[in-house]
């Protein structure tokens, strides 16, 4: 297992000038993990509306053209999931073919997933490299997240934060409810994590119980969903921790609690939403199943 690089200051001090050199990603998650999906994401209750309302509009796009631009395969996969009673237009399951609709003003879910028909609101994935700071700007003059975000015309806000030293999986939109909902503690959207550290011999065999079962930090006891052991070479080793916790720099915390440093951290998962293979530094529109699954999770 290479050792991920060091040696890189952790802020812009002893500058003469000008934003500190680019920095390689310190760590890459082992290829052989592949989380599902979408795995274990809850699905949205069809919407309600009271009395029943016709949700064909004369006016409007065919219902499966509105699918296919939401991502959603092609026509004729969309016409098989309004055929498969999968499909609800203003809380209505359609089976018609012909349905026109009015995305602007009517709701649409399919398979209990809302879809996001507001083509100003925009909502990406950045992997975010070491040694940027989440902050669209930085008084130090270090990098910083207006860098990935200047060719969208969008005001774009971070959803919450990733440490200065910890790269990875970070959303940036201008959907200001959906940002609110995905970082309120009462939705509880989990995270996925994949954690190194030096490991002279391999990881304890009573680490992943201990995160799994909690361990007490100076704010309050701090617990991981799911953790397991990715790797070990006898000099370090890799662990994946799934929580639900926002607490800052709770994952650093919770390995310091028992003795380890962490060398390199990586988020790659937020709810249903996969880092995947997406690039250090590069930014992608996620897509409507995503957005949908999302907006599910936090009830929208």
């Amino acid at each position: 297992m290479a050792a991920p690089r060091s040696g890189a200051p952790r802020d812009g001090g002893g500058r003469s000038g000008g934003r500190p050199p680019r920095r390689r990603s310190a760590f890459t998650p082992p290829k052989k993990v592949r989380l599902r999906d979408g795995e274990g994401t809850p699905l949205a209750p069809a919407s309600t509306s009271g009395e029943a309302a016709e949700p064909h509009r004369e006016d409007g796009e065919r219902l499966q053209k509105v699918l296919a631009r939401a991502g959603f395969g092609s026509r004729r996969a969309c016409e098989a999931l309004i055929s498969g009673g999968r499909v609800r237009v203003d809380g209505e399951i359609v089976h018609e073919q012909g349905v026109r609709v009015d995305p602007a003003s009517q709701v649409i879910h399919v398979d209990g997933r809302r879809l996001q028909l507001d083509e100003t609101k925009l909502t990406l994935v950045l992997n975010k490299p070491r040694g940027v700071v989440s902050a669209m700007s930085d008084p130090e003059g270090r990098r910083d997240l207006s860098e990935f975000t200047a060719e969208h015309s969008q005001r774009l806000y971070h959803v919450g934060r990733l440490d200065y030293e910890t790269e990875g999986l970070l959303l940036l939109t201008n959907d200001g409810e959906l940002a609110h909902r995905l970082t309120h503690p009462s939705f509880e959207v989990d995270k996925t994590y994949v954690c190194r550290f030096d490991a002279p011999g391999g990881a304890p065999r009573g680490l992943v119980k201990a995160l799994r079962e909690g361990v007490e930090l100076e704010d309050g006891l701090a617990r991981a969903d799911r953790a397991r052991v990715l790797a070990q070479d006898g000099r370090e080793a890799v662990v994946e921790v799934t929580l639900h916790e926002g607490r800052n720099r709770i994952v650093r915390r919770m390995f310091a609690s028992q003795g380890f440093e962490l060398t390199a951290l990586m988020r790659t998962r937020i709810g249903p939403v996969l880092l995947g293979d997406l690039p250090t530094g590069a930014t992608r529109e996620l897509t409507g199943r995503e957005l949908g699954t999302l907006m599910a999770e936090v009830g929208l």
